[in-house]
C-alpha cells in the first residue's frame, strides 16, 4: 500500500524482503504464479536494525550478492517495509466519492498518524461499510516516515533497482497465507527474531495489524537465564523441545512459559479489541508462520488457549511449482511469506 506504484503493465519483478535475520527474495512468472526462483542470505540482526551508513552499505552489498546468486535479471522489485516502521490503522470516514475521501483523509491525517503529515508518506484503501456506523465507510490507512522510506529507496536505487512498490510486510504476508475469498476472520501470527506481527484478516482485507515487542530472541534469552546456560545451548534446547512439558522434566517449558504467556496475553488483547469493533465476527483459525511455526508445541499451546483451529502457514499456497519440489519448499515455507506475498502483488 505505501508508495504503491505497481500497475498492470509491470509483470516482470521480484519480491524483496529484508528482515532482521536475513534477506529473502522470490520471483514468480506471471500471470500463472509459477515459481521461477527464490533465494536467502542470513543477516546479523544488529546490522539489520542499524541506521548507520556502514551497516546500510553492508546490507546493500548483501542484496546485490543475493540477486546475482539467484540469477534474477529484472531490476524491478516490490519491497517489504518492516511492520515496526509502518503505522497502520482503520478509520471510519463519511461516505464520499473516492477523491473526496482522499481529501478528507489528508485533512484528518495529523490526528490519525503518529508522525507529522509533511514528514510522512500516506496511502489508504477503501475496505467497505463501517461495522459501527452505517453512514460511514471503513478505510485502511498506512503511513511511513519520509526519512525511512527515502533512505531505503536511495539505498536500493544505488544497486540499480527500480522499486515499483513499497508494501508493509504484514499485508504482503496476508496475501501469501490467506485465500482472498475467505469471509471468516483469521489471524496470522508471525514470530520474528525481535518482534511478532499479528494480522487479523476478514473478507480479504486486514482489519487489525499489530507488532508485539516479543520475538524468538526473547524466548531464547529466557531459556538461557532461567536455566543458567549460554544462548547457543538455549537455542538448541528451545528448537528441540519447545513447549513440550514432558521433555527434560519440563525444564525448557518452565523456563520459557512466562515469555510465551506474555505473547499469548498480547494476542488475547488483540482478539478482544477486534471483537469490540466486529461484534458478530468469530475468529475461524490462527495461522502461524516464522518461528511460531517451528517452535515445538507452540501451535498446540495456542489451540488450547483460544479454542480455535491452528494451522501452519503455507507461503506457497498460491504458487505453481513442480510436485517434486514439495519437500524442498515446505521445509522453508515458514520464512518466505513476505517475499512470496510481495511477488504475488499482480493478482491482488
Amino acid at each position: 500500500m505505501v508508495m504503491s506504484i505497481l500497475n498492470g503493465k509491470i509483470d516482470d519483478f521480484f519480491g524483496l524482503d529484508v528482515g532482521t535475520s536475513g534477506i529473502r527474495l522470490a520471483k514468480l512468472n506471471h500471470p500463472s504464479n509459477t515459481l521461477q526462483t527464490y533465494a536467502y542470505m542470513p543477516l546479523d540482526s544488529k546490522i539489520a536494525i542499524s541506521d548507520s551508513k556502514a551497516d546500510q552499505q553492508q546490507i546493500a552489498q548483501a542484496i546485490k550478492t543475493l540477486i546475482a546468486k539467484s540469477g534474477i535479471k529484472t531490476k524491478n522489485a516490490a519491497v517489504g517495509l518492516p511492520s515496526q516502521q509502518v503505522f497502520t490503522t482503520l478509520v471510519d470516514i463519511e461516505r464520499l466519492e473516492k477523491d473526496e475521501i482522499a481529501k478528507s483523509i489528508q485533512l484528518q491525517a495529523d490526528a490519525l498518524i503518529p508522525t507529522p503529515i509533511a514528514e510522512s508518506k500516506i496511502d489508504w484503501e477503501l475496505i467497505g461499510p463501517s461495522p459501527q456506523d452505517k453512514t460511514k465507510v471503513e478505510v485502511l490507512l498506512t503511513s511511513v516516515s519520509n526519512s525511512y522510506a527515502e533512505a531505503k529507496l536511495d539505498m536500493l536505487e544505488t544497486l540499480g533497482l527500480n522499486v515499483i512498490a513499497f508494501e508493509p510486510d504484514n499485508l504482503a504476508m496476508a496475501r501469501a497465507l490467506i485465500a482472498p475469498d475467505s469471509p471468516q476472520p483469521q489471524i496470522i501470527l508471525d514470530m520474528g527474531n525481535i518482534t511478532t506481527d499479528v494480522v487479523i484478516v476478514m473478507n480479504g482485507a486486514p482489519r487489525l495489524t499489530r507488532t508485539i515487542s516479543t520475538g524468538y530472541s526473547a524466548i531464547i534469552k529466557a531459556a538461557a537465564q532461567n536455566l543458567n546456560i549460554d544462548e547457543s545451548q538455549a537455542t538448541q534446547f528451545v528448537a528441540k523441545f519447545g513447549l513440550n512439558p514432558d521433555k527434560l522434566e519440563g525444564q525448557i517449558y518452565n523456563a520459557i512459559s512466562g515469555t510465551i504467556d506474555m505473547l499469548v496475553g498480547e494476542l488475547d488483547k488483540s482478539i478482544k479489541f477486534f471483537s469490540t469493533r466486529y461484534q458478530n465476527a468469530k475468529i475461524e483459525r490462527i495461522i502461524v508462520t516464522g518461528n511460531a511455526s517451528t517452535l515445538p508445541d507452540f501451535p498446540v499451546h495456542l489451540a488450547n488457549n483460544f479454542n480455535v483451529e491452528v494451522e501452519i502457514g503455507n507461503s506457497w499456497r498460491n504458487v505453481t511449482y513442480s510436485p517434486d519440489r514439495q519437500n524442498e519448499l515446505s521445509t522453508i515455507s515458514w520464512q518466505y511469506a513476505v517475499a512470496v506475498g510481495l511477488a504475488e502483488r499482480h493478482s491482488s
